[in-house]
Parts: structure tokens; sequence; C-alpha cells
């Protein structure tokens, strides 16, 4: 069985037994049962049981005594309810209060607390404590907060801010439109940016199989050398087939080089895939270089329909909801998981680890280096902006818009 069923096996066995026996038959059980277990017995009943380890510990010490020849313990040893060293909170009037007046006001951001702006470890909770007068160390400490209900917890990520109100009728509108060209026979695609990815001999997070204790070595900062650029990948994924293609730039991310990846897909992988196609629809995120905010992603669209002859149709998820794109979860979470433990040491063995990147379900992806070069802050002049044959839609005309090429 598994550690955490052994605990619950033993747990059970504890909750049953536990009404009807004493201080010492209590402690032998629970050495018995660790002793039974062989080798971390006594950590899983500890955990089962919530004894103390020194509890524990001791009935074994009483099982071998017995073993040995040791006369037992007299029957009549047995501590009476309520005995034994009382509590240092029972000792102490107003620790308890103290101890949680001390971490309450940190969870609540009170400026007032003594421990507001520092790790509140047991140890310092414990010196605070002390520097009141208490008499307190950090073993009570956690095991006086563990019965007060705290524990140690990390950040949850959970608040993604107020949702919009078409939210949700944002999303049937996308799915209705790709479910419209993909009834046509026309290319659906989803685009985002990957994030940026240092070049070199940099430390990579994940693990590989290698010879024991041939780790392969790199630096131990991530300070970039100013003379290699990052390496910014931007994927196309169609969502009909399961393929993607990725660019990886080696310049800025910007609108140019979104529209670039778009069409370096159509002329590699899409027009193959769709001989007849008319209508192009992409889905992407609300921000960055592909944002519906900005001018430059517009009117570099339009020279992307101008040179594919495609009508395109763009459809945005609505801010914050950029991890339902399904470029992020269909391809971008594996090509990290193809290069994890991996040193991104040149920009072929970034386009070598994503093009080798599959999956059980068919994901196939294609990658290529583009060394061209996209300038930031281009400027878009009302003439530019005026040649963009644009056609909002009827439901949020800010998301949802059609581009037609020039005939």
């Amino acid at each position: 069985m598994a550690d955490a069923a052994v605990v619950e096996w033993i747990r059970g066995k504890y909750e049953a037994l536990a009404p009807i026996l004493n201080e010492r038959t209590r402690r032998l059980w629970a050495a018995t049962e660790a002793r039974s277990l062989g080798r971390g017995g006594p950590a899983a009943v500890i955990a089962a049981t919530r004894m103390s380890s020194a509890t524990v510990y001791k009935g074994l010490a009483e099982l071998e005594a017995a073993e040995a020849g040791h006369p037992p313990l007299s029957p009549e040893r047995i501590r009476k309810p309520g005995g034994g060293r009382k509590r240092a909170v029972d000792q102490q009037p107003g620790l308890a209060e103290a101890l949680v007046g001390l971490v309450e006001p940190t969870a609540r951001g009170d400026p007032e607390s003594p421990l507001r702006w520092i790790c509140t470890s047991t140890g310092k909770l414990a010196a605070e404590l002390r520097r009141q007068g208490f008499r307190v160390g950090p073993r009570t400490v956690s095991k006086e907060l563990k019965e007060r209900g705290f524990s140690l917890q990390s950040n949850r990520k959970t608040r993604e801010g107020t949702a919009h109100p078409d939210r949700d009728a944002q999303f049937a509108h996308i799915n209705a439109e790709v479910m419209r060209v993909q009834r046509a026979g026309q290319p659906a695609i989803s685009v985002d940016t990957k994030k940026k990815e240092l070049v070199g001999d940099f430390k990579n997070a994940g693990r590989e199989w290698r010879p024991r204790g041939e780790p392969e070595e790199v630096r131990v900062h991530d300070f970039p050398d100013p003379k290699i650029r990052k390496a910014i990948p931007h994927g196309v994924y169609d969502l009909t087939r399961n393929e993607g293609w990725v660019s990886v730039g080696i310049d800025h991310d910007t609108a140019r080089f979104a529209a670039a990846s778009i069409q370096r897909w159509w002329r590699k992988m899409g027009r193959r895939r769709y001989p007849g196609a008319r209508e192009l629809l992409i889905t992407a995120d609300c921000g960055g270089s592909n944002s519906p905010r900005t001018r430059l992603w517009k009117v570099a669209l339009q020279d992307l329909a101008d040179r594919t002859g495609l009508t395109l149709t763009v459809c945005h998820f609505p801010p914050g909801t950029s991890k339902w794109n399904k470029i992020e979860h269909r391809m971008f979470c594996h090509l990290t998981q193809n290069w994890r433990g991996r040193p991104l040491v040149s920009y072929a063995v970034i386009v070598q680890l994503i093009g080798h990147t599959t999956t059980t379900t068919g994901l196939r992806v294609r990658a290529e280096l583009d060394t061209g070069t996209y300038p930031t802050k281009e400027t878009v002049t009302a003439q530019q902006l005026s040649r963009v044959q644009l056609t909002p839609h009827h439901f949020h005309p800010d998301w949802n818009y059609t581009i037609e090429p020039h005939r």
C-alpha cells in the first residue's frame, strides 16, 4: 500500500480502539503497530495518531525491555486524567492571546503588528513572545498554532480580477466562429507569444535521464550575455489539424513579428493543408503584440491579408482569460515539457527541440528561426490606418472584426 493508504489504515484502527485504551496501552499499541510496519513505521503511526514521537519511541523501548527480560511497569503506574506537565498556555495566562495577536494581524495587513514586515517563523514568534515576558520556544509555538487551526500555506492563485460581463458570451461567440469556419473547410488558428527564453548554458527547470553523478553543468547565475539576444517563440496552432508552427524571433515581439509568424505558417504549412481557403480565423489574446488596441496589429493584418489573399476574421479572448487560449494548453505546455532540464545553449537547439515535440494525441510542430528585424515604437499614420479594410462585428466590435484584402 502507498504511504497515505497506510496512514489511513492505522488511523481507522486507532479511532476504533482509542476509547478503551489508557495511557500505557495506547503507547504500547502504537509501538506494536510501528514495529510491525518496519522501516518508516514510527513516522506512519505518528502521522496517523498524532502522538508525539517521544511517546511512540518510549513504547518501543518498553517492548524491547520486556523482550530482554526486564520486569514490566506496574499496572498501577497509570497517570490519572489531567496528569502530566501542564501546557505552556495553562501555566502562563495571556500566552495564547498574545500568540494569536502576533499571527493574525500579519494576515490582515495591520501595520502596527511588530512582525508585519518580517517572515513570521516559529523562531521569530517565540522570540517576540519572550520579549513580552513569556517563557516559550519554537516547538511550543508550532504546537499551539496547529491547535488553533493555523498551518504553513503558500499563496494560491485564485483572483482573476473583475470578470467582464460579456466574458461567457465572447467565449460562445469564439466557439461559434470556429465551428462555422471548420464546417466550411476553412482554417482556424490560435496564436500567441511564448515567454522569452535565455540562450546559453543557463539552468532550465526540470530533470532528464543522465548517467548517475553526471548532471549537465550550467552557469550559477542567469546573467544574460548582451551579445546574444533572447529567443522569442511566437506560435501558431491549427485548431482543426492539431498542428503547430513556431517562429523563433531574436529581435522584438511586435505586431509585425506576430503577423510575420502567421504568414510563415501559411506559406510553409497552411496553404498546403487548405488549398481552397478563402478565409482565415485567428483567435488571440487581448494583450501583447496582438492586442486589439494596437493600431500596428491591424495594419500588419491588412498587409497579411493582401499578401495571402485571405479574408481575416479575428476574435480576441476577453481580458484576463489568456489561459483559455487553445495554444497555451495544446502546444506551448508540450514545448516546455520537451526541453525540460536541458539548457538552451543556442538558437539551433531551441528550433530543434521545438520541431521534435510530439504527443500521443498526434501533435506535430514545425519551427524556424526568424532573423528579421522588428523595430519597436513604429509610428502608424492616419493614412496607413485608413487603408485597413476593417469591418467590425455586431457583437463586441472591439474584440471581433474582419479584415478584407485589397482586390
